[in-house]
């Protein structure tokens, strides 16, 4: 691997790309971080992914793909297992006569050359692609696929003889470290992780197990479990978080962290009776991927220079509103991060705390101890706080010291459930805040909903007619380009891969002011005050995303009437 290492580095520094201090920098870099030499040269900003390409391209001669434009047999991916797939980032793209041609990120990687050479006994032919375009078509092609070695411990838990006393879930049941139960439950959690997953669902039937996992909003079927393993997969995911294998008759929460592909993933963890068996949930919190930059949040340029104005205030009340689910926490913590600095003291509120933010004190929710929103809000506001988060303002209680610690010169974020921006200042009202402490102390809204994002690679265009604009209000788009789902293998057949955010920001001006302090609540005049003060509505935000080919109006119809 140094040897590979040397070549690249060597290659892009005789094509100037690079500097020999340069490439020294990364090279340190990559004793401590572990990470692939192009990946480090382009995080620290010395090439773009299509330079490291180009160059690799022209000094090696092995051709680059696009992936998006190649047809990709499901079969052939699962010649090679999914860990192998991540672990190398590499993708099968066909085989003919022994020989297999590879799409590799790293054409250089000679130790996973060999290993998938004696591993499927052909001759590889490697190509290349882009790490990010890879990353994207392996978790697409693997996130729902039951590969050979999955196949195999099904057949194990059909023939396994799990005993009476797991059956019953007696306490202190532990199964064998190597017992097919525990390599299945490892297997799923590292194959959603894998798949870009966000949820779990493990639920029992009448006559055997389904499992499903939610990606990008939806829900796919997996596999199907034998139910007889069913008793032993809930204690097994019980015991890792820490929950009573013996109590079945309550619902338990707990959690539990793992180190996979050499990423730290959290696993919140949910049970619930039902009348098959308890439903077990478990939400895929990764860490690495978590705390995004504002600029990556998918705010329009308008919506990002609002938000950036908002929390930039010395204080103020700013709430970011959506349904479940819809990223109101990595928005917020994103913005704890753009804030965070030396000079001020931050404190948040959660239940629970999802993400551990360095240099912020994070406070978790407690109630059987008395540590409530309310109660552990009145301590905070003790603390000498510069910014607080709450992170949801669940009663009018919390919604009144939120008002309070805004008033007083702290700068106070907080979530709410409402379908709009305008539509808080009613929910506010409703919790018992009056109007002229409302006008005085909300600086803004950010109300945010999830929507599917178009694969690129099978989206088509089209003109929009005069018809459909018009029963969208939206005449000015009258035959301009959008696109609209197909489906492939790349998506699941679904015309969608990954999701966007669509936003609106009310950015509470001289105007609203004024309609609030006046018990002026009609959500529909307080928009129209909103949007003469700037703000561009959510379906707009929408339209403008369908515009640009980031996703269809069909989702964004869905996602501003449905509510995401």
């Amino acid at each position: 691997m140094a040897t590979q290492r040397k070549m690249l580095g060597d290659i892009l520094v005789e094509n100037g790309l690079i500097s020999e201090e340069q490439l020294t920098q990364a090279l340190a870099d990559q004793k401590n971080s572990k990470e692939k030499l192009g990946r480090i040269l382009v995080r620290r900003g010395y090439i773009t992914d299509d330079q490291l390409m180009e160059v690799l391209e022209f000094s090696l001669g092995i051709p680059r793909v696009q992936i998006n434009r190649m047809e990709i047999n499901p079969e052939t991916v699962k010649l090679l297992p999914t860990n192998m797939l991540s672990k190398h980032h590499v993708l099968p793209l066909s085989v003919n006569q022994g020989r297999m041609t590879l799409i590799m990120a790293d054409p250089l990687n000679f130790q996973a050359i060999d290993d998938i050479r004696i591993l499927t006994g052909m001759d590889v032919v490697p190509v290349m692609a882009s790490e990010r375009e890879l990353e994207s078509a392996i978790q697409q092609f693997t996130a729902l696929q039951v590969d050979s070695k999955m196949e195999k411990l099904l057949g194990e838990l059909s023939q396994y003889n799990y005993g009476v006393t797991v059956e019953t879930e007696t306490p202190g049941t532990e199964l064998a470290d190597d017992a097919p139960v525990i390599r299945m439950v490892n297997s799923l959690l590292k194959q959603a992780v894998q798949g870009g997953a966000s949820d779990i669902h493990i639920e029992p039937l009448e006559h055997d197990v389904r499992v499903r996992f939610r990606i990008d909003g939806e829900l796919w079927e997996v596999l199907s479990l034998p139910k007889k393993s069913f008793p032993a997969t809930v204690s097994r995911i019980k015991i890792m978080a820490n929950l009573d294998i013996s109590e079945k008759r309550i619902p338990q929460d707990g959690r539990t962290r793992l180190i996979i592909d050499g990423r730290e993933i959290d696993f919140r963890i949910s049970t619930l009776p039902s009348i098959h068996g308890e439903k077990i949930v478990l939400r895929i919190l990764d860490r690495t991927n978590a705390i995004l930059s504002l600029e990556k949040l998918g705010f329009s340029p308008t919506n990002e220079q609002r938000i950036k104005s908002l929390i930039r205030r010395p204080h103020g009340m700013v709430i970011v509103t959506g349904p479940t689910g819809s990223g109101k926490t990595t928005t917020l913590y994103s913005v704890l991060t753009e804030l965070n600095e030396p000079s001020r003291n931050i404190i948040t509120l959660e239940d629970p705390v999802e993400y551990s933010l360095i240099g912020i004190t994070q406070v978790q929710i407690n109630n059987k101890a008395g540590l409530t929103f309310p109660a552990g809000l009145r301590s905070i506001l003790r603390q000498d706080p510069d910014i607080i988060m709450v992170g949801e303002m669940r009663d009018g209680e919390t919604a009144g010291l939120g008002v309070r610690a805004a008033l007083t010169g702290h700068l106070f974020f907080s979530t709410l459930h409402t379908n709009s921006a305008a539509g808080t200042v009613a929910r506010m009202v409703n919790m018992g805040i009056e109007n002229y402490l409302l006008s005085s102390s909300l600086a803004g809204v950010v109300s945010q909903r999830l929507i599917r994002r178009l694969c690129k690679n099978c989206c088509q265009p089209y003109e929009l007619d005069e018809d459909t604009a018009v029963q969208l209000n939206m005449t000015d788009y009258v035959g301009k380009q959008f696109y609209a789902p197909v489906g492939c293998n790349m998506c699941r057949q679904s015309g969608y891969s990954g999701r966007l955010a669509l936003h609106e920001v009310l950015v509470v001006g001289p105007e609203m002011r004024k309609a609030i302090t006046n018990k002026s609540q009609s959500e529909d005049e307080l928009e129209e005050i909103a949007v003469s003060e700037g703000m561009i509505t959510m379906s707009r935000d929408g339209i403008h995303k369908a515009f640009e080919g980031l996703t269809s109006l069909q989702e964004v119809m869905k996602g501003v009437l449905l509510g995401g």
